[in-house]
Parts: C-alpha cells; sequence; structure tokens
C-alpha cells in the first residue's frame, strides 16, 4: 500500500514534468523540420499539454480500466474549467475578447452534446471511437486553415510568441523529444498502477480514482500554462489552453481509449459526471459571453467555479465511504 501511494506521487510528479520537456522538445524539433509556427502552436503544444491524459487513458483501457479511462479524461475537463479557471479568475480577473475563443465555447458546447449521445447505450465501442477521431480531425484541420487564411486572432500571436520564447539547440531538442516521451510512457504506467492499487485497497472505484487524484494530476500542465499566461497578461491564451485541452480530452482522449479497447460506461458517468461537465461549460458561456461585448470571469465567479470544484470532489470521495 505504501509503495503505491509512493507510485502514484511519484509518477504525477514525473508525468507533469516529462510532459513539459516532451512538449518543448517536440516545438522545438518541428521549428527545426520548417513546420509554421501556428501548427507548432495548436498541434504540437496543443497535443502535448493533453499528453499525459492520453497515454494515461490509453494504458487505463490496455489493462482494463474503463472507469481511470474516462474518469481521467471527463474527470480533467471538469478540472480544468472548475478549478484552474476558477483559481486563476481568483489570482486575476480573465477579460475575454477573443472570437476564436468565443466560437470555440460553442463548438464544445457540441461536442460536449456529442459524447453525451454516444454515452447514453452505455458503452464506447470502436465505431463511436471514428466518430469521435473523425470530429477531431475535422476540427483541427478548420482551425488550421483558419489560421493559414488569415482569420485568427490575438490568441495566434501570443502562442506565437510563447513557442519564440523557447528556442533551444537542435541536439537538446531531438534530446528531450525522446527522454521525454519515454519518461511520459513510464510516469503513466507508474501512475496507474499506484491509482488502481489504492482504489482496490480502500474499495473506491477506479472511475472516481480517475475523477479526482489521476484528473488533477494530469491537469497540472494546464494549470500551469494558465497561471503563467495570466502573469504575462496574456487572458486569451489562459482561457484558450483550457478551451483546447477540453476539446483534445472529449475527442482525442476518449477515442482513443476507446478505440485501443471497448468501453464499458457506468451509468454514474452520464448522470453525474458528464451532466456536470455540461453545465459547467455552459456557465462557462455565460460567463465569457458578457452584456456589452466584452467578456469577463471576474474574482466572484472565479470563486463560484472554485466551490463548484471542492463539493463535486467531496461529494465524490464521501459516496464511496457512506
Amino acid at each position: 500500500m505504501t509503495l503505491a501511494v509512493v507510485a502514484l506521487i511519484a509518477g504525477l510528479a514525473l508525468l507533469v514534468w516529462s510532459a513539459d520537456k516532451f512538449v518543448d522538445g517536440a516545438a522545438a524539433t518541428a521549428r527545426y523540420a520548417g513546420m509554421p509556427p501556428l501548427l507548432i502552436g495548436m498541434v504540437i503544444i496543443g497535443f502535448g499539454t493533453s499528453a499525459p491524459e492520453m497515454v494515461v487513458s490509453a494504458l487505463a483501457s490496455m489493462q482494463g480500466n474503463p472507469g481511470l479511462a474516462l474518469g481521467n479524461a471527463y474527470g480533467s475537463n471538469i478540472t480544468n474549467i472548475a478549478l484552474i479557471l476558477g483559481l486563476t479568475a481568483l489570482i486575476s480577473p480573465i477579460a475575454v475578447s477573443s472570437q476564436v475563443v468565443r466560437k470555440e465555447i460553442p463548438i464544445l458546447l457540441g461536442i460536449t452534446l456529442l459524447s453525451g449521445a454516444l454515452l447514453i447505450d452505455g458503452h464506447l465501442g470502436r465505431t463511436d471511437a471514428l466518430i469521435l477521431g473523425g470530429v477531431f480531425v475535422v476540427l483541427m484541420g478548420w482551425s488550421i486553415w483558419a489560421g493559414i487564411t488569415g482569420k485568427g486572432d490575438a490568441l495566434d500571436a501570443e502562442v506565437n510568441e510563447d513557442i519564440d520564447s523557447e528556442a533551444m539547440p537542435l541536439k537538446n531538442a531531438i534530446f528531450w523529444l525522446i527522454v521525454g516521451l519515454v519518461l511520459l510512457v513510464g510516469a503513466s504506467r507508474l501512475l496507474v498502477w499506484g491509482a488502481v492499487t489504492i482504489a482496490q485497497a480502500f474499495g473506491i472505484s477506479d472511475l472516481v480514482i480517475g475523477l479526482t487524484i489521476v484528473a488533477v494530476g494530469t491537469s497540472l500542465p494546464e494549470l500551469a500554462s494558465s497561471l503563467m499566461a495570466i502573469k504575462k497578461k496574456e487572458h486569451d491564451l489562459a482561457l484558450g489552453n483550457v478551451l483546447g485541452s477540453n476539446l483534445f480530452n472529449t475527442l482525442a482522449v476518449v477515442g482513443i481509449a476507446a478505440g485501443i479497447a471497448p468501453l464499458d460506461v457506468d451509468p454514474a458517468v452520464l448522470s453525474r459526471d458528464w451532466s456536470l461537465m455540461m453545465g459547467l461549460t455552459l456557465l462557462l458561456l455565460v460567463m465569457c459571453l458578457g452584456r456589452k461585448g466584452q467578456g469577463r470571469i471576474n474574482r466572484l465567479e472565479g470563486g463560484i467555479l472554485l466551490a463548484i470544484f471542492v463539493a463535486y470532489t467531496g461529494w465524490l470521495l464521501t459516496s464511496q465511504f457512506i
């Protein structure tokens, strides 16, 4: 049991560190290969911040832990909005002016509705994985096309500035790309083993472990990115990190997990977890629209989001022991 706790903590720490190194190495390598900055920002960095969720959910699915795979993905979405945006807004209110971000929230709502429709039959199979993957490819293609044709905005510029500031020699880039990926997989295996062992020891479902400890741990890269963006006064980037991560989690992470091995879905995922995820996305839309064309997530709204996260996490954990 002690070994499992150490594995969980070490796995989380190594996962966050290795994901950061992997993203830096991948972005720098892509630059040397001639990939446009926009593609690096949207594909490499977008993929990289969701890499912990992808690898953990894929391994959980391979090892026959569907609850952990789904809990990690949907729990990360809830964590991203309620904990990360809530905490960020408490520190510094988030101004919302980017048209791209405003378009992404309705798209995220549509994606969330689609995921709910696929959950209704209590099963996510390979056909569902193909649907999620297909929508993901279309959205990525549309986003890249919009940026290349000059229809992007301040969000694109902020991403490009971040890429330019992370330059490193090619040897270092390739080294961290390979080492980061290897450590990412190893840390994920350690994390999944520790989480499942603890869940079994305490009689907690792997779904709840995925929704709480694992979800918060794999969302730490998004938290770090959002706090750094707020420090630089790049509000659109802070919100864009969360929205992009939720799109990746809902489509790519769940799609990959279901594609590896069909998932049987606990009814609570739809009635409790998906419903909260949908409600938080709707609430975020209301907060971001604003009354006079300028949206803003203020400290009060940040506190509300954070309170929702605390209440939900407390409800999940206490329900396992009552």
